[in-house]
Order: C-alpha cells, then sequence, then structure tokens
C-alpha cells in the first residue's frame, strides 16, 4: 500500500513547496528566513523553550528565547510559561491576547524575496550597495540621502538598517517600520502607519493590501528636518502594534478586530 501523502497551500518558498502543516515546518522556515529577521540561532533543542537565538539590535545582538509552534495558540494549549520565553515563531497567529512577541511567518513571508532555485555553479545576481544606488539614481539622491540618514537613526539608539535592491529599510528593531526608496532627483518614504493619519502621509493601500503603510515624496534637502516627528510616530505605532500582535507586513490589511477606534497614536 502507498503511503499517504497530505500537503498544505502551494507556496514554493526557497525550497519548500507547500505551507507547513505542523511544528517542523515552522522550524524549518525559520531556518531559511533567520537572516531576514536580523537573527541567528545559538542552540536548538528538545525541551521548552525550544531555541536560544540572537536579534540584532542598534545595541548589538541580543539573546531571545523562542518557541515553534504550528498556531501561537498551541503554546497556550501546551501550558508553557510565557515568562520564559521571548517569542513565538508560528504559521498561523490565531491568539489575539498573547502575551508575548508572535512572528506569524504566512504574513512575513509575503514581504520577503522567493529566492530561486538554481543549478550549482550558476551565476547570480550581482551585490546592491549604496553606491550602485548612487550612480543610478544620481547625486542628488547621494545628498537626500545623507541627511535623512542620521535623522531617522537619532530617532531611538536600536533603531538599524539594511540595503534593499531600491534603497533602505530601517528596523523598529523588531520589524521595519521605514523604507527609504531612491528615486530619480528624489526620495520615496515608506512609513507605518497603523491604518490612521498621519500628518502629510498619503495612504498607501492597494490591491494586495497595504493598509497599514503611507508613502510621500520628498525632493529638497530642506524638508528633511520636518520628517522628525513623523518618523517618531510612526516607531510608536509598529511597537504598539507589536504589542497588540497585529500584523505589520507591507501588504498588511486592517482586520476588523484591529479598527480604528481601537487603535492609539492617533493625532
Amino acid at each position: 500500500m502507498k503511503d499517504k501523502s497530505i500537503v498544505g497551500d502551494l507556496i514554493n518558498f526557497r525550497g519548500l513547496v507547500y505551507q507547513p502543516l505542523n511544528e517542523n515546518g515552522v522550524f524549518f522556515l525559520f531556518g531559511k528566513i533567520a537572516g531576514d529577521l536580523n537573527m541567528y540561532a545559538e542552540e536548538v533543542r528538545d525541551e521548552f523553550p525550544n531555541c536560544v537565538a540572537r536579534r540584532f539590535t542598534g545595541r548589538g545582538w541580543k539573546r531571545v528565547f523562542l518557541q515553534f509552534e504550528f498556531k501561537s495558540s498551541d503554546f497556550r494549549a501546551h501550558s508553557y510559561d510565557p515568562n520564559q520565553c521571548d517569542l513565538i515563531v508560528c504559521w498561523e497567529n490565531d491568539w489575539r491576547d498573547c502575551p508575548l512577541e508572535v512572528l506569524e511567518l504566512r504574513e512575513i513571508l509575503r514581504d520577503l524575496p522567493n529566492i530561486p532555485i538554481i543549478r550549482p555553479m550558476e551565476v547570480g545576481q550581482e551585490e546592491y550597495s549604496l553606491e550602485n544606488h548612487f550612480q543610478k539614481y544620481g547625486e542628488k539622491t547621494r545628498i537626500l540621502f545623507e541627511s535623512f540618514h542620521p535623522l531617522v537613526k537619532s530617532v531611538d539608539d536600536e533603531i538599524f538598517h539594511r540595503l534593499t535592491w531600491s534603497g533602505v529599510a530601517y528596523y523598529s528593531p523588531q520589524r521595519i517600520f521605514c523604507y527609504f526608496d531612491f528615486l530619480i532627483k528624489a526620495i520615496q518614504l515608506t512609513v507605518f502607519t497603523r491604518g490612521r493619519d498621519l500628518n502629510g502621509v498619503e495612504k498607501f493601500g492597494c490591491e494586495k493590501g497595504g493598509q497599514k503603510w503611507g508613502r510621500f515624496t520628498i525632493q529638497k534637502e530642506e524638508d528633511i528636518p520636518a520628517l522628525n516627528e513623523i518618523l517618531k510616530e510612526s516607531l510608536k505605532r509598529i511597537k504598539e502594534a507589536l504589542k497588540a500582535n497585529e500584523n505589520t507586513g507591507l501588504y498588511a490589511v486592517i482586520r476588523e478586530e484591529e479598527a480604528p477606534n481601537d487603535l492609539t497614536g492617533a493625532d
């Protein structure tokens, strides 16, 4: 008799064809994206919590204790002590009032590049760098970036950044709260708004979602100092959203339980 095979929905992400159906699949996916989450694992063990990792903040690498679950509520079902753990890594976050930070992988994957599986020895794409961006978009973008970068880093000493294919992403440090994208003779900022109005910021919502983000374009260096209050408010809102276990991805939608009347941080 042939073995039965039951799989999840097709995701075809970095070597995993189908979405996880159990804790082991979640653990496999975490290993694939740990670097994207600015983490590395020190220990993987049988006992609770089952992973000791380090997460980068602007101050350095902070030790964090992780527990892998298929659904976040499985943590509660197992009667684990939340005081002995820092994060739950799961495929689906179904525990609205979870007292811990939750990394819901099915939401996070939507914001990550899907690195294709290629034949050994096949040449990949060239590395991107700030200099490549400046050469591509012009000297004015260098001036705007060099004025903006110290401003956003001054908002909080735990903020750090990573280069992307189109610009720079700034972390809160847990999640991205601001994208800096290069344009010809200008820059475009995408900031976390939590779905509420933020002075001077246009809503980003599109067919895919994006209801919790806003965008604006800057062409003059003189306009950058005025961004300080916007950046502070955006950082405040993403910290509130994480505390409430809300999705914060670029294409996140506002769920019914996250209706604007229930949100804090409004102007």
